[in-house]
């Protein structure tokens, strides 16, 4: 039986959600006939020329990840929000890729509200009181402590700092989500042919009073996590929701952009405490990137940061030219894809890599699927719901949560977080 539905309105949600004509086609499954294409029958039903059956308008509610009511409205809703939109040029991305990111911050939002409801259900939960504490007239500093009191952690002990970069990030997590802060890797939409780079956003804070988010885009150089994640906190002590880009050194013309630099000079201090990272530095000229690339290097590896992130708190203290970091800015990324190009091809070949529980459960986080494993033993929440939370089909729960207590045991002398 077919449906009445407003044509205007699979367009809308086709590209809301990110997908050409070529890719939903595909995803929904249209079969091929002699007649006609499946992209001639998708292109048929978004022109009016025909009407889509019941089973294939839930078809498109599940691919374009909306609700089945939305296609019975008169005419497309206005653009979802995203929150406050803090970066620097989000028209410059392509329709496709703003259109994923939307996708999956409603994804995200709908598993943040469901874990809020799940948490206030819970007798002896305790929500934070740092969501929204903070206002960007306390200065840098003062939201700098405001952090490092909320994760219980000295940012200006550099003991707290073996590692590289990545366990530096492991470890900032670990006390954010001990601090109430739900902190998720993720860089697609369920798939890596649906993955969203790191030029469309680096990461996105829902400063949520109950149960705040933090969500690092996965693609992104792992060691720029740390950074993204200390500046996303200060989005949350802000009580600020939004999605946030590539650090700037352009002078901020908006609120948006100053909001924005005031944050990235939150993470700056945090991660490099002005009075602490210079002792024993390397001296060098402002546009010396030689003599400035052995100085970043130093600081860099003992600190745990990225060389990236050091370079651009020398930029912002004046101790780099803008030229000279975006000479060693241009030099590092191309190191990183250089890097990451080189892994590909090891893990192919080795036909290597982490199963996909361990991946998930690192994606997720420690605190998100522990509010899942909790919750679904004491059977609060139901198979679909953690199919949600989880983002994963509701028949592999039983096994993704054996997996995870597994992983406890093993950790049981240690902190017990996924890394």
């Amino acid at each position: 039986m077919s449906i009445a539905v407003n044509p205007e309105i699979l367009i809308w949600a086709r590209q809301s959600a990110g997908f050409d004509v070529d890719d939903a086609a595909r995803k929904l499954g249209f079969g091929e006939s002699p007649k006609s294409s499946a992209v001639e029958k998708l292109a048929a039903m978004e022109a009016g020329e025909k009407q889509p059956t019941r089973n294939q308008l839930t078809k498109f509610a599940n691919v374009y990840k909306r609700p089945l009511i939305t296609f019975y409205l008169a005419e497309p809703p206005k653009t979802g929000q995203r929150g406050q939109d803090f970066r620097q040029t989000p028209d410059s991305r392509g329709q496709r890729e703003n259109g994923m990111l939307d996708a999956l911050l409603r994804d995200v939002k709908a598993r943040q509200e469901l874990v809020r409801d799940v948490l206030l259900d819970e007798e002896d939960f305790e929500a934070p009181k740092f969501v929204g504490s903070a206002d960007i007239g306390l200065g840098v500093g003062k939201v700098v402590e405001m952090i490092s009191n909320a994760l219980a952690f000295d940012h200006t002990d550099i003991s707290l700092r073996k590692g590289d970069a990545n366990a530096l990030f492991g470890r900032l997590r670990a006390a954010a989500e001990d601090a109430g802060v739900f902190v998720l890797v993720l860089g697609d939409l369920g798939h890596h042919t649906l993955s969203i780079g790191a030029d469309v956003f680096r990461g996105f804070a829902i400063a949520d009073p109950v149960a705040p988010f933090v969500v690092i885009n996965a693609k992104d150089a792992r060691p720029a996590r740390a950074f993204t994640l200390i500046h996303e906190l200060a989005h949350i002590l802000l009580g600020q929701s939004g999605v946030s880009g590539s650090v700037s050194t352009e002078q901020p013309k908006t609120d948006s952009a100053r909001i924005e630099r005031f944050c990235n000079d939150v993470a700056g201090e945090f991660l490099l405490p002005e009075g602490y990272f210079r002792k024993a530095g390397v001296k060098f000229g402002a546009n010396d990137t030689e003599a400035a690339r052995a100085c970043i290097d130093l600081v860099a590896s003992r600190w745990s940061v990225s060389e990236p992130m050091v370079a651009y708190r020398f930029q912002r203290t004046g101790e780099l030219t803008d030229g000279a970091y975006q000479s060693l800015r241009q030099e590092y990324h191309q190191r990183w894809l250089a890097n990451v190009k080189k892994e590909k091809a090891k893990q192919k070949e080795n036909d290597s890599g982490p199963s996909g529980y361990v991946i998930k459960y690192h994606n997720l986080g420690h605190a998100l699927v522990d509010v899942v494993h909790r919750n679904f033993k004491e059977r609060n929440l139901t198979h679909t719901n953690a199919a949600r939370l989880l983002g994963a089909k509701a028949i592999s729960i039983p096994g993704f949560l054996k997996f995870v207590e597994g992983v406890r045991r093993r950790n049981v002398q240690g902190n017990g977080h996924a890394s």
